[in-house]
């Protein structure tokens, strides 16, 4: 089953390492998460730019607003993702586990819904 772990970012306790452990952090974390893509277990990882640099989307009564920057002012915030196969949740949060962003923020660990089977179910 696949699951999608979630890396939020909380920039104080980045701010707050020592000097260099965030790079020490990110090369073991590269190196991991290569050796979990060469054993089939992670499928796909990426980083998002900062909050800033998003644009928000909204639209109700058939109106649509949008707005720069980041919606809310959140202490964390959406980093990066990590797509994983997994046998059941236990194995997903070991293997979440196994990387160093809840240091720095949270992990959401979550399962992904199998959207061909949401497809038959409101097949017409």
């Amino acid at each position: 089953m696949k699951y999608l772990v979630m890396i939020y970012n909380d920039d104080s306790l980045i701010e707050a390492l020592p000097e260099g452990e965030f790079g020490t952090m990110m090369r073991g974390c590269l190196a991991h998460a290569d050796a979990l893509h060469d054993a089939g277990v992670l499928l796909d990882s990426q980083m998002l730019a900062p909050p800033a640099q998003a644009t928000t989307l909204r639209t109700r009564n058939g109106r649509t607003t949008f707005m720069d920057g980041p919606f809310a002012e959140a202490k964390e915030y959406l980093g990066g993702f990590n797509l994983i196969e997994a046998a059941d949740m236990d194995e997903a949060v070991r293997i979440a586990e196994s990387f160093p962003w809840s240091r720095t923020g949270r992990l959401e660990v979550r399962p992904v819904v199998d959207l061909d089977h949401v497809r038959r179910e409101f097949a017409s």
